[in-house]
């Protein structure tokens, strides 16, 4: 179980360092059966969270147990004439990304509207669907504490 101040530091990191990335695209998808392909309208969603600092990135990923850890170099040189600094970054997709908003749901300020969206993607239209949670139930169960 992941205590409430370590999700609580991590959703202030995805304020500040994160973004969430949601594209609704028409996509070629191959049919199973026979020769093909078929279009379907998918939703790609991403949440990654990038900075200089190796140790913060490895200890979200081993906080959460979800997503990759990449090591990222940027050529050039900065203002300063001096080399940029390795990026890490820690990334997840998909169902991750609806388990991670999740849990930073109550804490998260800057990027609530897109944490909502998330969720509610995975939440709308699928009340026959049992390993998802329904998220008007898991709002009132789980008030945002007063700020």
């Amino acid at each position: 179980m992941i205590g409430t101040d370590h999700i609580a530091y991590i959703a202030g990191l995805f304020d500040g360092e994160g973004s969430l990335h949601i594209k609704r695209s028409p996509e070629k998808k191959k049919t199973h059966n026979g020769n093909g392909y078929r279009m379907s309208n998918s939703m790609r969603i991403s949440m990654e969270i990038a900075m200089t600092d190796e140790y913060t990135i490895r200890w979200i990923h081993e906080v959460l147990k979800v997503g990759s850890v990449i090591r990222r170099n940027i050529k050039g040189l900065n203002k300063a004439g001096r080399p940029f600094k390795t990026q890490w970054r820690w990334r997840c997709t998909f169902r991750d990304a609806l388990y991670v908003c999740k849990l930073i749901w109550p804490y998260v300020q800057v990027k609530l509207q897109k944490v909502e969206k998330v969720i509610d993607h995975y939440d709308a239209n699928k009340p026959d669907r049992k390993n998802v949670v329904d998220f008007d139930t898991y709002r009132r169960t789980n008030a945002r504490p007063e700020r």
